[in-house]
């Protein structure tokens, strides 16, 4: 059983902080690693992306596009994965397929905003599909088999 107080790191595990400006013997003495006088020996110095005057690569290089923050991004699934994992027994197809039955099979990690489902593969069970979006290809694919796939993509709020 251990005890608290014969807890200790590995050896050489943690160091020493290397103490600045304290005499010749320390190593670090006298001017503590900065080297001799100019800018950046003194104290309060931040330069960051600064190039001597010259016009800097942030300022040099173009900028293109933009981030667009109320982009959604959404788990991708393709209808042949959803048929291996049935056809494996990890999908009931009696019971709806929910995001929330996707996510307990392990077909998909995580919702993030959504889970949409494309039509990439082969297709055979009937099955209602439940989600949040889906490709035409992939609702016409479902139906020719005897499925439903319906998506439940909130409605856009109209701008005021």
């Amino acid at each position: 059983m251990f005890k608290l107080n014969e807890l200790s790191d590995n050896p050489g595990a943690t160091s020493r902080k290397k103490r600045i400006g304290r005499g010749p013997g320390s190593g670090k003495g006298k001017m503590g690693g900065r080297g001799i006088k100019g800018q950046k020996s003194r104290s309060g110095v931040a330069i960051k992306g600064f190039e001597g005057g010259q016009m800097p690569i942030y300022q040099r290089l173009p900028k293109r596009g933009f981030n667009n923050i109320n982009a959604k991004t959404y788990a991708v699934v393709n209808l042949g994965l959803i048929q291996k994992f049935i056809d494996a027994g990890k999908i009931d197809v009696k019971a709806d397929i929910t995001e929330d039955a996707l996510i307990a099979s392990g077909l998909v990690r995580r919702k993030k905003d959504g889970i949409r489902v494309l039509a990439k593969g082969e297709f055979t069970a009937k099955a209602n599909i439940a989600v949040h979006g889906a490709s035409k290809g992939a609702v016409e694919a479902v139906e020719k088999v005897g499925g439903k796939l319906t998506t439940t993509a909130p409605a856009k709020v109209a701008a005021e």
